[in-house]
């Protein structure tokens, strides 16, 4: 009992620091970007290409961590973390700040990884929801705290202080690891390495999430086509590999499938919400960044609230149906965010928030569940690996489809009081496309539900 607990403490930390990595960083761009002289481009990259390798490096973490260990690849994980931090924080030009974010981004991938796998593995069946709910809850914590906390380390000691603040607790975790973890995990042990499947998929994604980018030009047309062409090639590779590094035939478990579909169609519907809310109340309303980021904690802290029940109530009941619900207000809150102007009441913005939150709460920890818990537990690792695909993929792409509205409708232009009237229209048009997305992951979910009931 006490050491899954252990182990569930230590995952919990770790998912608290990979989403802090990420979300207290965008609050700090700005002042990195002045520092290094970045074009707005550039700076955006600060927040893709982290996102981008998440997504590349995810599924062969799953392969690796289960050959080798997910203990040992976690801590090789931390230590490659705690060294980049600091590099990152010495460098000098914009080049070496971009290339130190790509190797966190390696090293964060197997974190996500390994430490959800750590959870299922540790926790019986009946016990996994529960244990999942907790850890995502950490998760949420992080989206809490991350805006405000990197707002205040920010101005108070610099951005340095931000991307250095996690070191002190990884090493905590590093020694707790090191000597009170004696479980290894290791479900890969006589399994290659599928390296053709692995270049494959990483061209692939690279080519199709770039693409997605700059979809508004032809050369985005081309690579977004390419890449999917290569990760179809992807899946017929892996159909004939003996140790595939994603075993594609998991997706002919019909919860499974559906489950990764609805958690995909999530992060495409949610992911970009944060950032339009900022814009509606820094440019719209007229905020600052430090009551903008008090604001916005309505929505992070209804999931910290509602994660753990979430998490819990999926081990009693039909996970899908809760996850469905969850999406159901999901979506409400998105049709309320499209009529978001600058009339717009800020009681009205906040229930909108507390309503999103609320849903997105009641989603994660059920549809996780469902994940994890239709795949055999030797494949934990691949399952975990899923989860984060589809998580960092829905979430790039998310920001790509608000990318690509303000470049529809905006172009490529400073956000000043001119062209308010554009930026209101640009938030409401990819709300609506969001909403869109979450009814299909609403109808992901009861597809689910039939699945299960036919099995």
């Amino acid at each position: 009992m006490q050491s899954k607990n252990l182990i569930l403490l230590i995952c919990s930390v770790l998912s608290f620091f990979t989403v802090f990595a990420v979300n207290a960083v965008i609050v700090i761009i700005p002042t990195i970007a002045a520092e290094f002289h970045m074009s707005n481009i550039v700076q955006n990259w600060v927040t893709i290409i982290f996102l981008l390798v998440v997504a590349v490096m995810s599924v062969p973490a799953g392969q690796i961590s289960g050959k080798y260990g997910l203990k040992k690849v976690t801590i090789l994980s931390i230590v490659l973390f705690i060294i980049i931090s600091v590099v990152n924080v010495l460098v000098t030009t914009q080049e070496m700040f971009l290339f130190s974010r790509l190797i966190l981004g390696i090293a964060l991938s197997f974190i996500n990884v390994t430490s959800m796998a750590m959870v299922v593995s540790a926790f019986a069946p009946e016990e996994r929801g529960k244990a999942l709910g907790i850890n995502i809850t950490a998760v949420y914590i992080g989206l809490s705290l991350s805006p405000v906390l990197g707002g205040i380390l920010n101005y108070q000691l610099g951005w340095q202080s931000v991307v250095l603040f996690g070191v002190p607790f990884l090493f905590v975790i590093l020694a707790l690891l090191l000597t009170k973890v004696d479980e290894e995990w290791i479900t890969f042990k006589n399994v290659s390495l599928d390296l053709k499947g692995s270049v494959l998929y990483g061209i692939g994604m690279v080519l199709f999430m770039y693409g997605f980018t700059i979809l508004n030009e032809t050369s985005g047309v081309i690579l977004t086509v390419l890449g999917v062409i290569v990760l179809v090639m992807f899946a017929f590779v892996e159909l004939r590999v003996d140790n595939p590094v994603f075993d594609v035939r998991f997706f002919k478990n019909h919860r499974f499938l559906s489950a990764n579909f609805a958690s995909l169609c999530a992060y495409l519907a949610t992911f970009a919400v944060t950032t339009i809310l900022n814009y509606h109340l820094q440019y719209i309303k007229g905020f600052d960044s430090q009551t903008s980021g008090i604001i916005l904690l309505a929505a992070p802290l209804c999931q910290v609230v509602i994660a753990p029940i979430a998490g819990r109530l999926s081990d009693r009941y039909v996970p899908q149906i809760l996850a469905a619900i969850g999406m159901g207000l999901g979506t409400a809150s998105l049709v309320m965010f499209s009529f978001l102007d600058s009339g717009t009441s800020l009681e009205f913005l906040i229930i909108s928030m507390i309503l999103y939150g609320v849903g997105f709460g009641l989603f994660s920890p059920p549809n996780t569940n469902v994940i994890m818990s239709s795949v055999p537990p030797k494949d934990t690792s691949v399952a975990s690996a899923a989860v984060s695909t589809m998580r960092t993929v829905g979430q790039a792409m998310s920001m790509g489809i608000l990318t690509l509205v303000f470049a529809f409708v905006m172009g490529n232009v400073a956000i000043e009081p001119g062209v308010y009237h554009l930026l209101i229209s640009s938030c409401q048009i990819t709300c609506i496309i969001c909403v869109v997305l979450c009814v299909a992951s609403v109808f992901a979910s009861f597809v689910g539900i039939r699945s299960a009931d036919e099995n």
